[in-house]
């Protein structure tokens, strides 16, 4: 392609789509039609360009015109309430759903590993011995020790809000950093794990495995079941580095990215509910059962909302995708 014949050739409909898209007044239905047919006509110079001479600067300007033209011909849409009910009982659930065969296979090795820690640690004296001194390890494990006071030691609304902060950003960081073909997804899963293990080994050496338990199941079924969740959708965002399938990879990884940042705005909301569960059920007077059955409780119900709302909407053909009319515009690809 020569650029400069090109530029002398289409020049003049670009220049008249800018003046049009400068318009202080409403168009007439005439220029209305002339926006509608320059923009259309536009929108194929830019793929033309892009195919056979990508030269920058045109190209940067090509893709602005054709941007706030495909704004002015379809219309700004506002957000509503709509939307996000729309988000809440469809695009959510429909995600985290379709996306099942990548967190459970990660939720149960996950648990595996925390339990085979646990259990390591807690027959062998000497790894105790290379986590802490004998006074300080006794000091966390015993009745009212650290272990236990954790949950207290803050103001309850404070805590669940630090707490909340803290788990948001272990989830943006699997789904984000998932794009690195997963690498980094597995060590923050690991060492969350390691952390659990811990716990759950020198509880277990100290006799105190059931009190663990009753501090950690009222909120952690649900945070984990959410860290699971945001490490097995940040892995398979890697994986579609590796394997897009039939879609090209840029179209691939802009699908389940958007997927990915809808999962982590669902995602902060469930680990809000997480959040005030461990700043006001964990550590208040409840008996061990009903703490422990709030918690089954909050799990059965997220995991019943996304096995009915989720499955219902994947059936129905929902990805977890934003709607196709806010998707970015796909260009007709030149021959």
């Amino acid at each position: 392609m020569d650029l400069d014949v090109f530029v002398t050739s289409h020049g003049a409909d670009w220049d008249r789509l800018e003046t049009l898209l400068h318009r202080k007044h409403r168009l007439t239905g005439a220029e209305a039609d002339e926006l509608v047919a320059l923009y259309q006509r536009t929108t194929t110079h830019l793929s033309l360009l892009l195919s056979s001479a990508p030269d920058p600067a045109l190209t940067s300007r090509l893709t602005s015109l054709v941007a706030r033209a495909r704004s002015t011909v379809t219309g700004a849409r506002k957000a509503s309430w709509r939307d996000t009910a729309r988000f809440f009982t469809t695009a959510f659930p429909a995600a985290v759903y379709r996306l099942r065969h990548w967190w459970i296979p990660t939720a149960i090795l996950s648990t595996a590993v925390a339990a085979l820690l646990g259990w390591w640690i807690a027959a062998h004296p000497e790894v105790q011995a290379a986590i802490g001194a004998p006074d300080d390890l006794r000091s966390m494990t015993r009745p009212g020790g650290e272990y236990e006071t954790y949950y207290s030691s803050h103001p309850a609304a404070s805590f669940a809000a630090q707490v909340w902060t803290n788990n948001a950003q272990a989830v943006a960081m699997c789904l984000v950093l998932g794009a690195f073909v997963g690498l980094p997804v597995l060590w923050i899963l690991f060492e969350n794990m390691l952390n659990l293990g811990v716990g759950i080994g020198l509880m277990s050496s100290a006799g105190r495995l059931d009190t663990f338990l009753g501090l950690i199941l009222p909120h952690g079924l649900l945070e984990l079941t959410a860290v699971f969740i945001a490490a097995g959708i940040g892995l398979r965002l890697g994986w579609t580095l590796i394997d897009p399938g039939p879609r090209t990879r840029r179209t691939a990884l802009a699908e389940e990215g958007r997927s990915a940042l809808g999962v982590a705005i669902g995602l902060a909301a469930v680990l809000f509910i997480s959040g005030a569960l461990e700043g006001f059920v964990t550590p208040s007077g409840l008996p061990t059962w009903a703490r422990i059955g709030i918690g089954i409780a909050a799990e059965a119900a997220f995991l019943l909302y996304v096995y009915v709302l989720g499955g219902r909407a994947v059936r129905a053909g929902a990805t977890g995708d934003v709607e196709l009319a806010d998707r970015e515009a796909l260009l007709p690809t030149a021959a």
